[in-house]
């Protein structure tokens, strides 16, 4: 009986990308043979937090990535299943040594998966190697040194692709491979308005923003329509690892000696250690997926309207630059950060539903679902963390400043488009007059709103700030400070 051959496998997850990726380094550096594999699993795809537009720009992404392995006569093996089916198979072929991965923080599906893999490759004597992804470290029981820590992995010296050697499994073996497998079609919609996924398009958006685009950065980020070009946008590439953090830092830090106009180069960088800062937090704290971090907040109840979340999800609640910002992440996928925080906020605190019942389908909605990032900015937007301010945003007062021209709201609620335009901001102020002018009905063409803001207003800050008064709250805010705060010093990159 012949003996299998011994092979390494790198298994893709959210570091859809080849450079700077150490779980790849370091399976070509063993000098054994070396498999890619992604696998589109099924207890993902039927995953309520999931939808079709992230396994499109995913297949996106892997298709870039084939075309740049094809100089390497290599591709991935991307294959419908779930991970331990795929790899039940291969230990047919070969003898897999090694599984080399990165450390994903995600959902409470993708932990059951990942403590089902390290019990398959103990009984089959694989070795499961994950490196540190992004700067967010496991096991840690504070943030004491976090700062210097995450600062220290940005500045180390980014990871190049290369594969000399010729370790990559070829092409022509690979489709062999598909031949056990199911293959699903990498074919994904064109014309959509969805960004489209790839490390070749996120170094598009990434070169074009400090190009030129940075520079309104500052002035444009709270600002639904002008946020679209004046931010970064490349939240989706470093969700699905298109590019590192590390890749997109080290841009950042080399421009910023390039340029005069550093403020909003600071601002885009500060960002980056944000962005990291949460997605630690979650990973010391997974159960925020599903409870307030808070403990206190547990008490809180909140009675569930059917018919508020679903208005609000259609973007059919009455206030237009909510319902606007709601219908324009169903068509994009996109919202800039203050309209996320907007729409939780009128969600959680003027519908008065409870923060978990908008996750799935924000989740679903966001392009750049990340859920490092996702249920902490929930929790803290609906005012259930006790450490944060609470914050109520008046979707009022947020339109006439930051859309003062109601041009996003005309272009994302049609219906409102030919009104004038301190209509278009509150159109139930309309006379009945005013609305045969327009040829318009409140309530035909457009809903009246679906509760007063100021009476919700004040029914939630009178009772979540009351709530910050509860001696578990109180308790619970020293706890979570003390294992959650950053310390100040080295938080300045300049």
């Amino acid at each position: 009986m012949l003996e299998k051959e011994k092979i390494h496998i790198v298994w893709l997850k959210r570091d859809l990308r080849l450079e700077d990726n150490e779980a790849i380094m370091n399976a070509i550096n063993t000098g054994s043979r070396v498999l890619l594999l992604y696998v589109l699993e099924d207890s993902l795809i039927n995953d309520p937090h999931y939808s079709d537009r992230h396994f499109h720009f995913i297949k996106e992404s892997l298709i870039d990535l084939n075309t740049s392995l094809l100089d390497y006569n290599s591709k991935i093996l991307i294959v419908r299943s779930e991970v331990i089916q795929v790899l039940n198979k291969l230990l047919g072929l070969y003898k897999i040594d090694t599984i080399f991965s990165h450390q994903e923080t995600g959902i409470l599906v993708t932990y059951f998966r990942d403590q089902s893999l390290k019990r398959f490759c103990k009984n089959n004597m694989i070795t499961w190697k994950e490196n540190v992804n992004n700067g967010v470290f496991r096991g840690l029981k504070n943030r004491k040194g976090w700062a210097l820590q995450w600062k220290d992995y940005m500045l180390s010296k980014l990871l190049v692709f290369e594969d000399p050697q010729k370790r990559l499994v070829t092409i022509d073996e690979i489709n062999r491979l598909e031949s056990l497998f199911t293959i699903p079609s990498l074919q994904t919609p064109e014309n959509t308005g969805f960004q489209k996924g790839g490390t070749g398009m996120a170094k598009k958006y990434l070169d074009t923003f400090f190009e030129s685009r940075y520079k309104n950065y500052m002035l444009h980020i709270s600002k639904p329509l002008l946020s679209r070009k004046g931010c970064s946008r490349i939240s989706p590439y470093m969700a699905w690892g298109n590019l590192s953090i590390r890749q997109v830092f080290q841009k950042a830090l080399e421009f910023r000696t390039q340029t005069n106009t550093k403020k909003p180069l600071d601002a885009f960088i500060s960002r980056l250690q944000w962005q990291a800062h949460f997605i630690q937090k979650f990973e010391m704290e997974d159960t925020m997926e599903f409870l307030s971090l808070n403990k206190g907040y547990h008490k809180l109840k909140k009675e569930i309207s059917e018919e508020y979340q679903e208005a609000w999800r259609l973007g059919k609640t009455g206030y237009p630059l909510v319902d606007a910002c709601m219908r324009c992440l169903n068509e994009t996928g996109y919202l800039n950060f203050r309209m996320r925080a907007l729409v939780v906020s009128f969600f959680t605190h003027n519908l008065w539903q409870p923060w978990q019942d908008a996750t799935k389908h924000l989740s679903q909605m966001f392009l750049d679902f990340e859920p490092g990032i996702h249920y902490p900015q929930l929790q803290m937007q609906a005012g259930e963390t006790g450490i944060n301010m609470i914050r109520i945003y008046n979707p009022i007062k947020n339109s006439l400043e930051h859309d003062p021209d109601a041009r996003f709201i005309k272009k994302w609620i049609p219906e409102l488009a030919a009104l004038d335009t301190h209509f278009a901001h509150e159109p139930y102020k309309m006379t009945r007059i005013e609305q045969v002018l327009h040829g318009f009905e409140l309530g035909k063409d457009y809903p009246y709103p679906i509760v007063e803001l100021q009476r919700s207003r004040k029914k939630a800050s009178d009772i979540l700030w009351e709530m910050k008064k509860d001696q578990k709250v109180r308790e619970e805010n020293f706890r979570i400070l003390e294992k959650h705060t950053i310390g100040r010093r080295n938080r300045s990159f300049s």
